[in-house]
């Protein structure tokens, strides 16, 4: 072999080489890529999931606040009627004294 056919022969096998490796990356940027999609996807769902929870942690709290106040209502309007019926008895005291 001549030197100028050596080095035709060591140009194409670099060149066979690089069309090989170029053919790897290509594949590993194609599962990379889906990977990647895959991975978005997911991150989509967990914020949509998120976002729900979130506005059920809202209702449940709205819901909360209102139990709390429909119970602080019911005790307010027994305190109340225990201090008109006390204001009752001091007012027929002391009708009675006159």
């Amino acid at each position: 072999m001549t030197p100028s056919e050596q080095k035709i022969a060591a140009f194409e096998s670099r060149v066979r080489q690089l069309i090989l490796r170029f053919q790897e990356l290509k594949k590993e940027n194609s599962a990379l890529s889906a990977q990647i999609e895959a991975s978005e996807k997911q991150i989509a769902d967990l914020q949509a999931r998120l976002g729900q929870a979130g506005r059920d942690y809202d209702s449940l709290k709205m819901a909360k606040m209102m139990e709390i106040t429909n119970g602080d209502l019911e005790s307010a309007r027994v305190r109340l009627s225990k201090l008109i019926r006390d204001v009752n008895k001091c007012i027929t005291v002391l009708s009675d004294e006159q």
